[in-house]
């Protein structure tokens, strides 16, 4: 039994750790199914994985490490990052590894949440953090016939180091962010490479470059100037999203500079018009996530690598069929296919007042007060929930922004007896619809299909403004805003 319980261990729940010690709230427990925290960067550790935000940025404002070697570290610096801020802050002792969540059920009698594991061990909690990240459940195709590959099949997010790919035919099915890292750090060891492409990237150029050891000296000395370093890198990835917001001059002419340096890295690689158009998305610039490289075209361009235009049909034991009719005979298939981002909020059952299942309360809409509450579901709240996604800055600004309302919203409850805390359904309402106004004029609903949107054309995961934005509008917290019943934080009704 404690005051608040934490799902995750990823950037998210360690953030939450660290804010419930600020508020002096030593009841607490991270639930990581697990043996080690870290999240996607601790699951993550296919060849080539990177962040596509510098490290300066994507990392903790009250941690910062100046011993980052290059601009965008690679999967296992970003993870030893994780394990450091954990050791620093001594939450090792506030994580129960292996414990899997299945389901989070509100029990009204006792005024209190019980978490409950897929091996049928429970916690009973006042409050919940869900910080099990947009990108924790693999999206698989269902290709017809993908059973009946005889060869290696696996997703990237799972990636089977035990595979040799030297001299193999190897398939990668996907262009996304995932496989813009992964095939330019395996095409010289595979005999052969495909690459299916459903849809090309908008992609720009990295700039990547290790750190010279007197940056990182002087950040040692002078955190400070490690701190005008991240503003910097915020401003210039804030303006990004002038690209996607509306259809002004600046937007319009940002969208024509990105499509200008796309052109030039295809151009360089792919002289031939024919080669280079396929190559060329023809949907607008963010729209489906921007992606940064410098060596995917160089990549593709490699003899022994063949991008494939044609959609899948099926797969066999030897390989897959497209829909021109070819087959593609392989050894290894790769599965670089995402993530199941809009499938809110799997992989959990989350089960609120009155019996109401989250997933039919959001069957119309993941509707939410700026990602943060849901009505009907007391004393819970998501980090980089619905509605606060990003295609342009760091998700960890967005988490900081979300737990610092998060701890406002405890130290209320805790200084003026106050048991739970529930969001207005009106409050709901108004935000989910000013959210579905905004975002029907961006970028990202304009047509193009993308993890961003769900089955039935809705955008229910994009942050339809600027971060700074988001930082003003949710830096306080409006006890106006929440339905509250008087009680002591932390003290569940006995079981009747």
């Amino acid at each position: 039994m404690v005051e608040v319980a934490i799902i995750g261990s990823g950037f998210g729940g360690l953030g939450a750790g660290v804010m419930s010690l600020e508020q002096g709230i030593d009841s607490f427990v991270v639930l990581e199914r697990a043996k080690a925290v870290g999240g996607t960067w601790r699951d993550n550790t296919y060849p080539g994985c990177a962040c596509d935000i510098p490290s300066h940025l994507y990392s903790f404002s009250f941690a910062q490490n100046p011993e980052w070697s290059r601009s965008y570290p690679a999967q296992p610096e970003i993870e030893e990052y994780l394990k450091r801020v954990t050791d620093h802050y001594n939450l090792h002792s506030h994580i129960r590894f292996g414990f899997d969540v299945a389901e989070v059920r509100w029990l009204d009698d006792r005024a209190c949440w019980s978490i409950t594991s897929r091996a049928g061990d429970t916690v009973l909690a006042s409050a919940v953090i869900s910080a099990t990240g947009p990108l924790s459940q693999p999206a698989t195709p269902d290709f017809p016939g993908l059973s009946d590959f005889a060869g290696d099949v696996f997703h990237s997010a799972n990636w089977r180091h035990d595979v040799p790919m030297d001299g193999k035919r190897i398939g990668v099915v996907g262009t996304g962010a995932s496989a813009i890292q992964l095939v330019p750090a395996i095409a010289d060891n595979c005999g052969h490479l495909d690459v299916f492409q459903r849809t090309p990237p908008w992609v720009l150029p990295r700039d990547d470059r290790p750190a010279p050891s007197w940056r990182r000296h002087l950040y040692r000395a002078l955190p400070f100037l490690q701190r005008l370093h991240r503003w910097r890198i915020y401003v210039r990835q804030e303006f990004l999203s002038l690209a996607f917001l509306g259809n002004g001059k600046i937007a319009k002419g940002m969208t024509a500079r990105i499509m200008e340096e796309t052109k030039t890295l295809i151009d360089a690689s792919f002289p031939d018009p024919d080669e280079a158009a396929a190559l060329l998305p023809s949907f607008k610039p963010g729209c489906k996530r921007l992606l940064i490289s410098n060596d995917w075209y160089a990549a593709l361009a490699k003899p022994n690598v063949e991008i494939i235009t044609s959609s899948i049909a099926s797969v066999d034991a030897t390989g897959v069929t497209t829909t021109d009719g070819e087959h593609h005979s392989l050894d290894v298939l790769i599965l670089a296919t995402g993530f199941a981002v809009t499938d809110f909020p799997s992989p959990l059952t989350v089960v609120g007042r009155g019996g109401m299942g989250l997933a039919d309360h959001w069957k119309d809409g993941a509707s939410t007060d700026f990602g943060l509450t849901v009505s009907g579901f007391p004393n819970l709240w998501f980090l980089a929930g619905p509605g606060t996604g990003l295609g342009h800055n760091s998700i960890v600004f967005m988490i900081q922004v979300q737990l610092q309302q998060i701890g406002r919203a405890l130290k209320y409850m805790r200084s003026e007896s106050v048991a739970t805390l529930e969001l207005r359904p009106e409050v709901e309402a108004a935000s989910y619809a000013e959210l579905q106004r905004r975002v029907a004029t961006t970028v990202w609903a304009s047509g193009c299909s993308s993890w961003y949107v769900r089955d039935d054309g809705r955008v229910d995961t994009i942050w339809p403004g600027t971060t700074t934005e988001y930082w003003w509008r949710a830096r306080r917290f409006a006890p106006d805003r929440y339905l509250a019943t008087a009680g002591r934080f932390g003290q569940i009704t006995p079981s009747r």
